[in-house]
């Protein structure tokens, strides 16, 4: 039995006409799950089952890789093909924002049309972490979760402080977060691939910035290296923010 059977599968189309297919299930506020490397995994699966069990209509876009397929060094490898062909992801530059943005910021406006209430949630994890910050200058997004954020790649001091967001982006996130808008982050203390992104956005949200931080050498907090207290610190939050 596929483990996507259940979910329906749908094609978004933006204003600016790119199409991106998204599974989508569930019942309740809506919330966008955005996959890590190497694609809609199963463990990517398994999260996306809890926030829909736990009361949410959940969007998984489908962004690289092939759905289904577990997380190892050929499909991770693939995936990193993908995603270092196409200019729609950032990889190594700094000040920018991925244009992916563009398209995912649509996709929450629709859904929150949709559904209405008080907006929607938006949970980046590892390669995507940072687009949830990207996606909250959007004020349809109004429970930006960040697993993990490891883009742009942390191989210098300079790229591992980079949230992977222009000036002006930003500034909308900072003039968001001090509105009332806060974000939720997790990561293992010891990951180095998410840089020293916490301590930046602790500076530049300051209360408003939930930085929940694990021991430990893992890295997927949701996922591989799932960490319960991680999950039920999303799930809360999510019914914190989005609940009517």
């Amino acid at each position: 039995m596929s483990l996507l059977e259940s979910w329906t599968r749908e094609e978004h189309e933006a204003e600016d006409g790119m199409t991106r297919p998204t599974y989508r299930k569930g019942t309740g506020p809506g919330v966008i799950v955005i996959h890590e490397l190497p694609g809609i995994t199963p463990a990517v699966i398994a999260f996306a089952e809890e926030v829909v069990a736990s009361g949410f209509t959940v969007v998984m876009p489908h962004l690289f890789g092939r759905p289904e397929t577990p997380s190892n060094g050929g499909t991770t490898a693939s995936a990193m093909i993908q995603v270092c062909s196409s200019a729609e992801f950032t990889k190594l530059a700094t000040g920018v924002t991925a244009p992916m943005s563009t398209w995912l910021r649509d996709l929450a406006r629709t859904l929150h049309t949709e559904l209405g209430g008080r907006g929607v949630g938006a949970l980046g994890m590892c390669f995507t972490g940072g687009f949830a910050l990207a996606m909250m200058v959007d004020e349809a997004v109004a429970a930006p979760v960040v697993a993990q954020p490891a883009v742009p790649f942390a191989v210098t001091r300079k790229r591992g402080a980079d949230l992977n967001l222009s000036p002006a982006d930003t500034e909308a996130v900072v003039a968001r977060a001090a509105a009332g808008c806060q974000v939720l982050g997790l990561r293992y203390r010891a990951d180095r691939a998410t840089g020293t992104r916490f301590d930046v956005l602790r500076n530049l949200l300051g209360d408003n910035f939930i930085g929940v931080e694990f021991e430990g050498k893992g890295h997927a907090t949701l996922t591989e290296h799932r960490q319960q207290e991680a999950v039920d610190r999303v799930l809360a939050f999510l019914h914190e923010k989005l609940d009517a």
